[in-house]
């Protein structure tokens, strides 16, 4: 992997001399007992860059902080969504300008399951995949 950030321009001649293995990993998962990856199914979170079929690394032992994508489990399934620690509740949203915003009614049974961390979609995809 290389230790510098990506350049637009010319890059530096040390460049060359970087020898660490690209080890992602390490990199996405820096928690593995606590690191789960989900498929994601469906367009609730596009504005969030998050696509149907991209893969989140989700890591449990975080703690949701303002504005964090999380698997929040309502009513006992599993859903995508954004969290707002604002206000006087919390409250989930989808990151969807086409979908409708939603309240949870007081005393819903909410579990905020997990933290994404990253997410890992194509942006090119191999032809083999696109075929399907």
């Amino acid at each position: 992997m290389f230790g510098f950030g990506l350049c637009a321009g010319f890059p530096s001649p040390a460049d060359d001399f970087l020898d660490e293995a690209i080890d992602l990993g390490r990199l996405l998962v820096p928690n593995p007992p606590a690191t789960f990856m989900w498929k994601v199914d469906g367009w609730s979170m596009k504005d969030a860059g998050i696509f149907h079929g991209d893969l989140l690394v989700v890591d449990r032992s975080l703690t949701p902080r303002h504005r964090d994508v999380v698997v929040a489990t309502v009513y006992g399934e599993r859903s995508l969504k954004r969290i707002h620690l604002d206000g006087p509740t919390p409250r989930l949203a989808f990151d969807n300008a086409e979908l409708p915003a939603f309240d949870l009614p007081p005393l819903t049974d909410v579990e905020i399951w997990g933290v994404a961390s990253f997410n890992v979609h194509w942006l090119r995809e191999p032809a083999a995949r696109r075929k399907r």
